[in-house]
């Protein structure tokens, strides 16, 4: 068991097989493979990958960004060079396939258009799809400040691209800057994402 548990690619193809099978079993006693059924799918893929997303977002402000300034000078390579580049890959891509299911969801559903317009479309007559609208519109500007703000700056801050210690560190506090405007709007955004699907249905 140790064995198998050691190696994460190994454990996250089981762990998703098992998912499949799950998956399969609704799918036995629901008996379609209709818009709800693709539905459901969809919201877990949504869900999974904000999990990720915003895992690592939190990770980043509550734990690597705090802890930096006292880790010796020495040690801090192991976490620029090694920890910080891979965490910010599946950061930027868990946030991108977030955004992408929440769409796909939001368009399966019938409601993006009323959603992306906060309900201006429908004259405001549905609050739900205003407040999930809201936690859209949260999230694009999250996954924005991820693509084109934090990981431009943090390849420049991280050494991934040539440029003077002056640009490292402009670049170190654009990319905090955006990175805790994203924590600030996770909040508000997660009360849309999840009050919305047991108030609204």
């Amino acid at each position: 068991m140790a064995a198998f548990l050691s190696n994460l690619r190994n454990t996250m193809i089981v762990s998703f097989i098992i998912a499949l099978v799950i998956i399969a079993g609704y799918r036995m006693h629901y008996g379609s493979f209709d818009a709800i059924f693709w539905q459901a799918v969809f919201r877990w893929l949504h869900v999974i990958a904000g999990i990720m997303w915003i895992g690592l977002l939190w990770y980043f402000n509550f734990v690597q960004t705090r802890k930096m300034p006292e880790i010796p000078a020495e040690l801090k390579p192991a976490v620029s060079k090694y920890i910080a580049p891979e965490a910010l890959f599946w950061f930027r891509w868990s946030a991108a396939f977030t955004v992408l299911m929440g769409l796909i969801l939001a368009w399966d559903r019938g409601y993006i258009v009323q959603a992306l317009t906060l309900g201006a479309t429908e004259g405001f007559s549905a609050p739900g799809h205003s407040f999930i609208g809201l936690g859209m519109w949260l999230g694009l500007i999250m996954a924005f400040n991820v693509w084109f703000i934090i990981w431009p700056a943090q390849k420049i801050s991280l050494g991934l691209v040539d440029s003077d210690a002056d640009a490292k560190a402009a670049a170190g506090v654009r990319g905090m800057v955006a990175s805790r405007i994203n924590t600030f709007l996770s909040i508000p955004m997660l009360v849309c994402m999840t009050m919305n699907q047991t108030i609204f249905g």
